[in-house]
């Protein structure tokens, strides 16, 4: 029988102490892999809870890979492989042709853009003017290369207020964008080491990492995320991953995947995880997702993430938070590198931060792309795309993947989808390797930028330049 001992005067939430109780229980072997937990009605009666608390505990537990819920008998234990014994730690070491102009589409499901009209331009101009009268001739001094104490402390506690990390600021590095930010990993890590890359992924981490020399082993991806076998068949001591939501295939990493991430990673001497946290922000069912980075005990974590999809995409501001042994070889090997982010910039979002704008903007944004989400979701169903299609990825970031069965080439479908006006990008672009045979033409359905109205628009251009195919 569970016994949970919650708080009902603390200021954590009921659901948040259960979750924290049970996740306990599964991690310690007091509940097994396989066993079946009570009915949420059960549970909620003999723990004096409302059955909704139970609801989000066992969804967040599920999301996260502790359970599984099969439809009619309930939620059982999954299996999770705690990492092994940590190995010691190591000791610090002494051009392509222009592309063609994009065509101009009246919609457009991109993804790398942001609602314009939801950023806070009026608090950031009046931040900005208290920063240029306060620091004055100070903006025109050198900064820090890790970049200024006052933006790396507020992003300290950033992530302990929402991905639950503890970090120093002596781990941060500031840069301009995590494009930036990954060609100086390669430098801090070596170029001989072989970079492994999720398959299909973001093609342009691999672009990146040959651009500066290093090796690139696409590994294929599976139910769970990248998979490890593959990756262990691998030659690569590094790996690029992005756990919590996964481009494109939205895919969250469940807990048991992350562990034998971790073990492979601390199974030989100077292999890292890079845990791209790209949009973590846009989690609309249960909590966020646990970053990996807080499971990390043997320092073989190396966590990027970017303002780009919270504020703006052209706010090229992004930072990287390296276990402290790389912090402290990253100032003894790479500390003549400039700052590339402007001291004005960063002191603007350090201002921006600690006056709490952020975590608004945040929460502000987050209710409206639900709203678009489930506006899209809803365009799909009336618009006549489902009886031919199906939805995935609903549950965080800001794209949907809407996949095709109707016996048409993908080729032809974002054809007849540019005819009508509507611009697409499908899923086969994003393998750097061969496409799976199974494979079925699936598109990226970027929803940030359009309203309601047109998320409804461009669902019925689609259906009618698809059925007009011959």
């Amino acid at each position: 029988m569970l016994t949970p001992e919650l708080d009902s005067t603390s200021p954590q939430p009921l659901y948040e102490q259960l979750y924290y109780y049970l996740r306990g229980e599964i991690e310690h072997g007091a509940l097994a892999p396989g066993e079946k937990l009570p009915s949420k009605r059960n549970l909620a009666s003999s723990a004096k809870l409302s059955v909704m608390t139970v609801e989000r505990a066992y969804s967040q537990l599920t999301a996260e890979g502790y359970l599984r819920s099969e439809d009619r008998r309930g939620f059982f234990v999954e299996q999770v492989a705690a990492p092994g014994p940590s190995l010691p730690a190591e000791p610090t070491p002494k051009a392509a042709p222009p592309a063609a102009p994009a065509p101009q589409y009246q919609y457009d499901f991109a993804t790398n853009v942001v609602d314009a009209e939801a950023f806070p331009f009026s608090t950031w101009a009046k931040l900005t003017r208290e920063v240029l009268s306060s620091r004055d001739s100070a903006l025109l001094s050198a900064t820090d290369p890790q970049g200024v104490p006052e933006l790396r402390e507020a992003i300290v506690r950033h992530l302990y207020q929402f991905r639950g990390i503890r970090v120093q600021p002596s781990q941060i590095v500031v840069g301009a964008g995590s494009e930036m930010l990954l060609s100086l990993l390669v430098q801090l890590l070596g170029r001989e080491q072989g970079y492994a890359v999720e398959d299909p992924g973001y093609r342009k981490t691999a672009q990146i990492l040959r651009k500066n020399g290093a090796p690139v082993f696409p590994i294929p991806m599976d139910e769970g995320g990248i998979d490890v076998g593959r990756l262990e068949d691998s030659a690569a001591s590094v790996v690029h991953v992005t756990p919590s939501h996964h481009y494109p295939l939205g895919i969250i990493m469940p807990i048991s995947r992350r562990y034998a991430l971790l073990h492979w990673a601390e199974s030989a001497p100077e292999r890292y995880i890079i845990e791209d946290d790209y949009d973590s922000e846009y989690r609309f069912t249960g909590r966020p997702i646990p970053a990996l980075q807080g499971l990390d005990r043997a320092g073989r974590v190396i966590y990027l993430n970017t303002f780009t999809k919270s504020l703006s995409p052209s706010m090229r501001i992004s930072y990287m938070v390296l276990p402290p042994l790389l912090a402290e070889r990253y100032r003894k090997e790479l500390y003549f590198y400039s700052s590339t982010v402007p001291s004005f910039e960063q002191y603007s979002l350090a201002l921006f931060m600690q006056r709490g704008h952020l975590e608004r903007h945040i929460w502000r944004t987050r209710k409206r792309y639900r709203l678009r989400r489930d506006a899209l979701i809803t365009a799909v169903k009336e618009t006549g795309l489902t009886a031919y299609s199906r939805l995935s990825g609903a549950d965080a970031g800001l794209h949907l993947l809407l996949t095709v069965q109707n016996g048409r080439r993908e080729s032809d479908l974002i054809a007849a989808a540019a005819e009508a006006g509507v611009r697409i990008n499908p899923v086969s672009a994003c393998y750097d390797g061969p496409v799976p045979e199974a494979y079925l033409p699936t598109f990226i359905l970027g929803y940030a930028r359009m309203d309601e109205e047109h998320l409804t628009t461009a669902c019925r251009l689609l259906q009618e330049g698809w059925q007009a195919l011959p």
